[in-house]
């Protein structure tokens, strides 16, 4: 595993990926994910047997298309000291999920505090239909996933869904794209905001119907539908992190 510098030589789709994966890292900042340097994005293109994924020394209000690692799923060496330490996590879901190309761990305030509760979480908004059936709740350890026995246990509780709560530690988010993983990470901390802010009200609050569920599933989420999501915080990332706009 080694982080590459501007002088190293990438392919057009691996420096297009860890672009895609520097914007993700921009937009999670600004969706209220940092929790110092803590937390990672990671992607791969579909059917290679590695990943790249934010070094550990930079933040995701900081990041660049430079500060990505390169981890190799078939290799067995010594992890570069730069790689973040849970990138056992990221192997793991890597191996048991073929059709997952995106991942987002992060500490983002309002999904750390739903998953500290035991309320199921209900699809009072558009951002909640996306995850009804698709949850699961990882109880085990609050501890930071270091080993790579407990990355599969997180992985096994993830199973084919789309976000896994670590109780008093965050979550794990993922999507066929990298696209899809940022955006299905931004909602989920929307959907736990809306719910958290529901329950602190005195009058009964009321959630979708499954029948609304499966119609926002199918429209509202659709691929098109996450690319234009992408799109719009992509342009908030210009607009507010003029930085961004020096990177190769």
């Amino acid at each position: 595993m080694t982080m590459f510098s501007e002088n190293d030589s990438l392919n057009k789709a691996d420096l297009q990926l860890v672009r895609t994966l520097a914007f993700g890292a921009r937009m999670l900042s600004l969706d209220g994910h940092d929790d110092f340097n803590q937390g990672q994005v990671s992607g791969r293109r579909p059917g290679r047997n590695g990943f790249f994924v934010k070094t550990a020394l930079r933040g995701f209000d900081e990041a660049t298309p430079t500060d990505m690692v390169w981890a190799d799923l078939l290799e067995r060496s010594m992890p570069d000291p730069k790689a973040p330490p849970e990138l056992p996590l990221h192997e793991a879901i890597y191996k048991a999920r073929p059709d997952v190309n995106g991942i987002v761990h992060s500490h983002a305030p309002w999904t750390l505090l739903f998953g500290a509760t035991d309320m199921v979480l209900r699809p009072i908004s558009h951002a909640g239909a996306l995850f009804m059936g698709s949850t699961a709740v990882f109880t085990e350890t609050s501890n930071t996933v270091l080993e790579a026995d407990l990355a599969d246990s997180i992985a096994s509780a993830l199973g084919d869904g789309i976000t896994v709560f670590l109780r008093n530690h965050g979550s794990v988010v993922v999507g066929k794209s990298v696209r899809h993983a940022v955006v299905f990470a931004q909602m989920l901390e929307h959907a736990c905001h809306l719910q958290i802010l529901a329950s602190q009200s005195k009058a009964e609050f009321h959630w979708a119907s499954d029948m609304d569920v499966q119609a926002k599933q199918e429209f509202i989420f659709s691929d098109l539908s996450v690319r234009s999501y992408w799109d719009w915080s992509m342009r908030r990332v210009l607009r507010e992190m003029k930085d961004v706009n020096d990177w190769p």
